[in-house]
């Protein structure tokens, strides 16, 4: 079983860059890198809350399910 983190598609169909995503939510580049690519083990309610704010989507539009 894995989450599939779609957020990069999320962002490019709204037309939103990395750096104001970040700067818009107060996390760093770097960190929103890190959870594009999947690379987290954990995401903080508020701070997907923000991203969902910002992007004006749901959180399963930025997160998927997969059963392997």
């Amino acid at each position: 079983m894995a989450i599939i983190v779609t957020l990069d598609v999320v962002m490019a169909q709204r037309k939103v860059r990395s750096k104001d995503l970040a700067k818009a939510i107060g996390i760093t580049e770097a960190n929103l890198s890190q959870l594009k690519r999947g690379k987290v083990k954990g995401v903080r309610f508020e701070t997907l809350a923000a991203i969902c704010n910002h992007l004006q989507c749901q959180p399963g539009d930025i997160l998927e399910y997969e059963e392997s």
